[in-house]
């Protein structure tokens, strides 16, 4: 076995040939395999020092190759390359022992890089750890843009260390931080979230630590706070920048010691809680303000995960759409419609402010108000339609409305408001919210709202 010897395993022979061609340009020995069948077999007569490999091919697939080669040759490291890259795929690939995950189509020098550092593993002789099956998700999307944040969750599947996770609102944190519990060893227990946006600051401590009974006026009975219930489990912290300096303190105490006192209380509680926090805001400015404690975010900022915004991943936007018309669909049980290749483009080829939260009510939106069981372009809602001709779209958006509401007639449906009243307070957060780049204060004011009723409803419609 050659000290820098690689075999390639991809059923493309031009795969094959470029990787094949570029290796040998970087001072590698490299072999190609047409399928998983094959490399097995020379296994039982010689080795490389890493193998890299496709997931999808005819026969066997690259998993399969991982599972046995990490059972018979463990010290073998093995990077995985797929051009169907998605969460799922990508924690499969860390679950099944992989040195590391690629994405097709690769650049060169990644692909250099990777299986160098995978040669210094190899001549080492350590083997990569395994890791326990992995879960689906619910994140989708396969954009390059996405695929750092696959492999962080990935790589943190047995761990429980703390976690940062960043974005612009709207960009689906709290999902990030549901796969980062589900994929870890504390999957099994509680995932406990809290907004601090959504509540007003002096309700944060009690609902963070609990409270004994006659603690303050109305405390009429003792509350089991927020850690206490996500004990053994996972507590998500989202939007941490909006928690107020004196919850910073007590919040600190508990990841120093694990430990804390409920409001009014004297027995000390200890809790055994990760916490994955999650902000849109810029912490090292709060910081640098004042605004934030310092020693609270080194604490917090152990692993960072950034989520990035819808319009650098717009590949994804067909698929997001689809998953959240037939969502949209199923919780009003009616039939889901589908968008016109014109209404897919435009969608396409928006900046979307409010990122994937806004793309998901303009959905629900379409699913009440579209007149047709296909959505197009004229249907859209006309916050979409800036810069778009005139001519290109129909500006009465109260057809699509009279259309809705004659359909739930003619079915039998009653209760109108109830059902059109939180697709139009939905969207007035929402764009509020993009507008003011998630400012509470100020999307309250330009709704009309004073900010407990936007933090009520915030917290109605699950707004993230």
């Amino acid at each position: 076995m050659s000290k820098d010897s690689v075999w390639i395993v991809d059923d493309d022979k031009s795969i094959r040939f470029v990787l094949e061609r570029a290796l040998a340009n970087f001072g590698m020995t490299a072999r190609t395999f047409e399928n998983v069948e094959s490399v097995l077999s020379e296994l039982n007569h010689d080795q490389p020092a890493v193998i890299l490999t496709d997931v999808r091919m005819p026969g066997l697939d690259g998993y399969e190759l991982l599972r046995q080669v990490k059972a018979d040759h463990p010290s073998i490291p093995i990077v995985v390359m797929t051009a169907y890259s998605d969460l799922e795929s990508t924690v499969t690939s860390f679950s099944e022992g992989a040195f590391e995950y690629l994405s097709k189509p690769f650049d060169i020098d990644e692909v250099h890089n990777t299986l160098r550092r995978a040669l210094s593993q190899s001549r080492t002789d350590a083997p990569v750890d395994d890791r326990p099956p992995a879960i689906t998700d619910a994140i989708i999307g396969q954009a390059p843009a996405m695929q750092e944040a696959y492999r962080a969750i990935a790589r943190l599947s047995q761990s429980s260390a703390t976690v940062l996770i960043t974005g612009e609102t709207g960009t689906g944190k709290e999902l990030v931080a549901n796969a980062l519990h589900t994929h870890s060893p504390r999957a099994d227990a509680p995932f406990v979230a809290l907004n601090m946006a959504a509540l007003p600051n002096d309700l944060i401590e009690a609902e963070l630590f609990g409270f004994e009974k006659g603690a303050f006026t109305g405390a009429n009975t003792r509350r089991i706070g927020l850690f206490e219930q996500a004990h053994s489990g996972t507590l998500f912290l989202d939007e941490i920048a909006d928690m107020p300096l004196t919850a910073q303190t007590r919040l600190l105490r508990v990841l120093s010691d694990g430990s804390f006192f409920r409001i009014g209380g004297r027995e000390s509680i200890t809790v055994d809680v990760r916490i994955i926090a999650a902000t849109h805001g810029d912490m090292e400015h709060l910081v640098s303000e004042g605004q934030f404690r310092e020693d609270l975010y080194h604490r917090l900022n152990v692993i960072r995960i950034h989520v990035p915004p819808l319009r650098d991943r717009k590949s994804d936007i067909v698929a997001l759409t689809g998953k959240f018309m037939r969502e949209a669909a199923e919780t009003l049980g009616v039939e889901t419609k589908t968008l016109s290749d014109e209404a897919l483009s435009y969608l396409e080829s928006l900046d979307w402010p409010g990122n994937v939260r806004q793309l998901e009510n303009t959905c629900h939106w379409l699913t009440v108000m579209a007149p047709g069981r296909e959505v197009v372009l004229s249907d859209l809602p006309p916050e979409l339609h800036a810069g778009v001709q005139p001519d290109q779209i129909s500006s009465d958006w109260s057809r699509s409305l009279r259309a809705y509401i004659q359909e739930h007639l003619d079915s039998g449906g009653k209760h109108l408001l109830d059902a059109t009243q939180p697709v139009f307070e939905r969207t007035l957060i929402d764009m509020a919210l993009a507008h003011t780049s998630g400012h509470k204060q100020e999307a309250a004011k330009l709704i009309g709202y004073a900010r407990n009723t936007l933090s009520q409803k915030i917290n109605k419609y699950k707004i993230t």
